[in-house]
């Protein structure tokens, strides 16, 4: 709860704390008033004299003392109004934070952390937990506590205006009510998991399946995950029934109890009249006074256990949240230094690289790439050379050795200043489902039109543009999926164009395209290379035979490195994989 209340109070709600004081005194001066009533219920019925036949005389004091109710009656019933009205911005506020923190620190997590999580899973736990915050002040701080606020007022009015074994039976209830409650809660707590877990899986599914659903749909695989989504919701209808039949016994028990502790105390009252010991009003006062605790009590089952559940909807929330990030900013982290026009200087110093999931990932890499220069990476599947690119980026720290950008190590440079100085272009390039607009200026949000439209045009995009109907309004789908694969490439070029970074990174950024674009975005992919530094992964090495340098990989070492021609004239693994290629071209 420590956590909740540092939530709470970081959570940017305006006149914060005046609103937290005026919620508070609301909910004691609607706590008071509801227990005050009965007495003055009962204090007026007290007034009533008897006459002749049966009848009452009704006087001044009676009519003020039922007036006087009235008003308290209607006190406790719009206190919580006013307090909803002035505490929701606070809780919203609370929630919003949650879920702009929760989600934040995802974003800052490693990237081997968000390839081994489910998209649809994550967003469902920062959700959750988000809404949990909400739930949970609402509950705590407005239901369950003022409810034994009402208690610890409703037996000091019982022991003084009426006897103390009618406090004593009060709270014997109440405590025999929470006892069972918090056991039987606690019992259905497993229940409660077992049908989030099912939930969380059955959404995590659907999700997977809709983002991935052209791969789906190519491999026939349709009725496969409709029959694995049926299978996740079946054990969700499982947990489902189970907590329902849980939940239909906690509640006829906390009716049982209830009804048991208002009969017992009805019947003290009515032996008390009977004795002389009190009034025909007195009853009446005992009635509404525990009747009064009843409402919220009634509710005290569900409370706790929606509080319970909330904490475990908090639970992973704050699980996600105490996830250190693998790569931050170091202490003393400096900027880089400015831009010389002519791009970077990039240097990996004897780097090394360990996968969990395999045995090597680079192994004593060192090269230098002068700025102006095109390095470029050739070798087999699982070589290492994803893994070079993503050091170069910062997206993942060496284990031994140093990347230097510029004469500073990666390690010590900002990461903002980073990626405004890296562009990637990659092999499967993602878009938002947004317009084309908004994914080539995603990344510099601020670039005019006319920056953008150059950027697209750079890219070959234009022609391709202008056949569209809305042009650069023109929405892309979940994922970019309305766009073929090549256009897809060309919008990835173009957002890297527009970055304008001093490296440039392409990860086989031509592989989608036929021949004529392919050639058409090599020639500008070879014009804007100039003024900047170029790391290329290649596959086709027609690609980079212009390249200043090429480095060839294999199980995370260089075995090869040269230019084209030098690397022909050794006749060894470069060679042979030019040749493999040109025959089969």
């Amino acid at each position: 709860m420590g956590d909740l209340v540092a939530l709470v109070l970081r959570s940017g709600a305006p006149q914060l704390r005046l609103r937290i004081a005026t919620a508070l005194a609301l909910v004691f001066v609607g706590k008071l008033c509801g227990v005050l009533a009965p007495v003055l219920l009962g204090e007026a019925i007290n007034t009533l004299t008897p006459v002749a036949q049966g009848a009452v005389v009704v006087g001044a004091g009676f009519i003020g003392l039922a007036v006087g109710f009235a008003i308290l009656r209607l006190v406790a019933a719009c206190a919580p109004y006013a307090r909803d009205a002035i505490f929701t911005r606070v809780s919203q506020s609370t929630m919003a934070r949650a879920a702009v923190e929760s989600f934040g620190h995802a974003l800052s997590l490693s990237l081997d952390f968000h390839q081994t999580k489910q998209s649809g899973a994550l967003a469902r736990v920062i959700d959750r937990g988000a809404r949990s915050t909400d739930f949970l002040i609402r509950s705590v701080i407005f239901s369950l506590g003022p409810t034994f606020l009402e208690l610890i007022l409703a037996m000091v009015v019982m022991a003084v205006r009426l006897d103390w074994r009618f406090a004593l039976t009060a709270f014997a209830t109440l405590v025999v009510y929470a006892v069972l409650t918090f056991r039987i809660t606690d019992w259905r707590l497993s229940h409660r998991r077992e049908l989030n877990e099912a939930e969380t899986r059955a959404a995590g599914l659907s999700s997977d399946a809709l983002m991935n659903y052209e791969t789906l749909k190519a491999f026939g695989a349709e009725d496969r995950l409709v029959d694995a989504y049926g299978k996740a919701m079946g054990r969700y209808v499982d947990a489902s029934a189970r907590a329902n039949a849980s939940l239909n016994l906690l509640n006829g028990a906390q009716a049982l109890i209830l009804n048991v502790g208002l009969a017992a105390m009805t019947v003290m009252a009515g032996m008390e009249v009977s004795g002389g010991r009190l009034n025909i009003g007195d009853i009446t006062m005992a009635v509404f006074l525990l009747s009064g605790l009843y409402a919220p009590l009634g509710m005290l089952g569900f409370q706790y256990r929606e509080i319970r559940q909330g904490l475990i909807d908090m639970e992973q929330m704050v699980a996600l949240k105490a996830r250190a990030p693998d790569i931050v900013d170091a202490p003393d982290a400096r900027s880089l230094p400015p831009a010389s026009g002519q791009g970077a200087a990039l240097a990996f110093e004897d780097v090394s690289f360990r996968h969990d999931a395999r045995s090597s990932g680079l192994l004593g890499v060192s090269f230098e790439a002068r700025p102006g220069q095109t390095v470029a990476l050739v070798g087999p599947s699982g070589a290492g050379k994803t893994t070079a690119v993503r050091l170069a980026m910062r997206l993942i720290d060496p284990q031994d050795g140093c990347i230097t950008l510029d004469g500073v190590d990666l390690r010590r440079t900002r990461q903002a200043d980073l990626r405004r100085a890296v562009a990637l272009v990659p092999q499967d390039v993602a878009l938002f489902n947004d317009t084309l607009y908004a994914n080539v200026a995603f990344a510099r949000p601020s670039a005019t039109l006319a920056e953008v439209r150059a950027a697209a045009d750079a890219a070959e995009l234009g022609p391709f543009i202008d056949g569209l109907p809305n042009g650069l309004e023109t929405r892309v789908g979940e994922r970019g999926l309305k766009l073929s694969g090549g256009e897809r490439q060309r919008v990835g070029i173009a957002r890297a164009l527009l970055a304008d970074p001093r490296l440039l990174i392409l990860d086989e950024a031509t592989s989608a395209l036929d021949g004529p674009t392919e050639a058409a975005i090599q020639e500008t992919l070879r014009r804007v290379k100039a003024g900047r530094t170029t790391l290329v992964i290649a596959h086709r090495l027609s690609t980079i035979a212009d390249a200043d340098q090429i480095l060839v990989l294999r199980r995370g070492r260089i075995v090869e490195r040269g230019t084209h021609d030098e690397l022909l004239a050794k006749g060894a693994e470069y060679a042979a994989l030019w040749r493999r290629q040109t025959r089969a071209g």
